[in-house]
């Protein structure tokens, strides 16, 4: 998903994007931040419902400069969200840092901040963005299913905000204990981990001599 264009792009951190504290970890450039996005379907959305905090779990795709997420249209969350300031958030965990101390245990990671106002989709370009949804997350799909009804696309909410405002944070390696603390006897290291996919489940209604699909089949995430 990310052209050679978009990838040279980088953002000036903003206040509420700036790292203060580990700024080394902190990352402004496109290619980091869309390999982030494009690695981690599933993300949260942070905002606010009747004055009072909400986040809400859903599936985030991104698309050029944009990144979009959908859900039911009778989501009284989503219908909050439209037209009002959120904050999206993806993290890919990738291990447990146990170091000589509890003060600094920590976690490797890969995360992105994306701040913005959520913008509805028009009704005449839900179907295409859906469409491109589904294509990017398992290529050749749209050809095997049927077409979305118009009461489908009519039930479904499409919201996308810019990646204008965004940010991603980044931490590896082994653990970085008070220099006094390497001469004790306590083991400290990386617990690595990994999002694994494993081997499909066909629906228990399959018609008979249906392969799976080799998107499916082949598909990766993290």
């Amino acid at each position: 998903m990310t052209d050679t264009a978009t990838a040279e792009k980088a953002h000036a951190p903003t206040d509420r994007t700036r790292l203060r504290r580990a700024h080394e970890r902190g990352h402004y450039d496109r290619a980091t931040i869309d390999a982030i996005l494009d690695a981690m379907p599933l993300c949260h959305i942070g905002f606010s419902v009747d004055g009072k905090p909400a986040v809400l779990p859903t599936i985030q795709w991104r698309e050029g400069d944009r990144v979009y997420w959908h859900g039911s249209s009778a989501s009284r969350m989503l219908r909050a969200a439209a037209g009002a300031p959120v904050c999206l958030t993806v993290t890919i965990f990738d291990g447990l840092v146990l170091a000589r101390s509890g003060f600094h245990h920590s976690a490797n990671y890969r995360s992105v901040v994306v701040y913005g106002t959520a913008e509805p989709v028009a009704p005449e370009d839900k179907a295409r963005h859906l469409d491109r949804f589904m294509e990017g997350l398992l290529p050749g799909r749209i050809a095997q299913m049927r077409a979305m009804t118009d009461q489908e696309l009519k039930a479904t909410t499409v919201l996308s905000m810019p990646l204008d405002e965004a940010s991603a944070k980044i931490r590896t390696g082994p653990p970085v204990d008070d220099e006094e603390d390497y001469g004790d006897p306590v083991w400290a290291g990386v617990l690595p981990f990994r999002t694994q996919t494993l081997a499909p489940v066909p629906c228990p209604r399959l018609l008979d001599g249906l392969e799976v699909p080799d998107a499916v089949r082949d598909f990766k995430m993290g």
